[in-house]
């Protein structure tokens, strides 16, 4: 059953840290390889936080750029979503730090927290929010400081995260074509201790224990996650093709979530996609989470890879298990 929201795109933005962070720098101080990080990965940089940024700052450099784009002052926003696993604190919600920053007062203004899935939903969310008709222009963020979050000595995962944020205004529209023509959002909890951070909650306070043993720290099971993801994202982006009743010719662009320049290839040689379907810049910004898809939009839209009425398949699948696809018409 394919599942519909009118919306229209009005504008997009996105916004990286100027340091950037070589595999040199690891193979400097760990035990590994360029060779090693790229054959694995696809990896080459990833862009860092400074001391004085956090996930708020590099949100609202996004935000300011989308609203650019859209012609649209703050002020005109009615709702702020903030899909963040990197927040900048447990709470309040960054989304309300982001908010202020924009010098805004008296919207409603959450965040979402589904990881590398988090901007689909977050896209959803307010694509819905749109269709009661009290909302004219909602703020959809992904924005992320996962390099603050993964253990620097665990040469498994420190390799593979970055920085960024990345956002879109949506709004109203009464062109039938345009919109979200089809999406699937869901989650596999049974899997959700592949990728989590142990402690810091309430079921795992934070403790000289919970410090010593370093459970502030993102936890990833990669191997695993490997050999669940892939055939899940295959079913993920075919079901949705499907049910909208469309084929990959009709697609102008499919923008993955970047978590691994293999994982992509491995999902697009079983659904015997072309490779210049697929958008991957994981190469420069590894794996931003929440962050990936709306950079990557961004980037395709102001390259002109993508023009007005363009079919945009978007997918995300991370902690949680959560996963989610949202097909577009620009």
């Amino acid at each position: 059953m394919s599942r519909s929201l009118r919306m229209c795109l009005r504008g997009t933005g996105h916004y990286v840290p100027a340091n950037v962070r070589t595999n040199e720098y690891y193979t400097e101080r760990l035990d590994t390889n360029d060779e090693w990080i790229v054959s694995r990965t696809g990896i080459r940089a990833r862009h860092v936080v400074a001391d004085d940024q956090t996930t708020s700052t590099l949100g609202a450099a996004a935000s300011r750029a989308a609203l650019e784009d859209a012609g649209i002052p703050p002020e005109d926003l009615d709702l702020i979503l903030c899909a963040t696993i990197t927040g900048d604190c447990p709470f309040p919600a960054t989304a309300n730090f982001i908010q202020h920053e924009l010098g805004l007062a008296g919207i409603p203004s959450f965040d979402m927290s589904a990881a590398c899935s988090g901007f689909v939903y977050a896209l959803v969310t307010g694509a819905t929010f749109l269709q009661t008709g009290h909302y004219r222009n909602v703020l959809v963020i992904g924005a992320e400081t996962l390099t603050r979050v993964v253990d620097q000595e665990d040469r498994t995962s420190c390799i593979l995260f970055g920085d960024g944020a990345g956002a879109a205004v949506i709004s109203p529209t009464d062109d039938v074509d345009q919109g979200i023509i089809n999406y699937s959002m869901g989650a596999d909890p049974e899997h959700a201790r592949l990728i989590w951070m142990p402690a810091g909650g309430a079921s795992e306070p934070a403790s000289h224990k919970t410090v010593n043993e370093r459970l502030h720290y993102m936890r990833m099971h990669g191997r695993d996650v490997f050999k669940y993801a892939v055939p899940k994202m295959t079913t993920l982006l075919r079901n949705t093709l499907d049910e909208a009743g469309v084929t990959i010719d009709d697609v102008a662009m499919v923008i993955p979530h970047q978590s691994n320049a293999r994982m992509i290839e491995s999902a697009r040689e079983r659904l015997g996609w072309p490779a210049e379907k697929m958008y991957v810049n994981i190469d420069r910004f590894g794996n931003t989470s929440a962050a990936s898809v709306p950079i990557a939009l961004d980037e395709a839209r102001r390259d002109g890879r993508l023009e007005i009425g363009d079919l945009v398949l978007m997918l995300g699948l991370g902690a949680g298990i959560t996963y989610g696809t949202a097909l577009v018409r620009l």
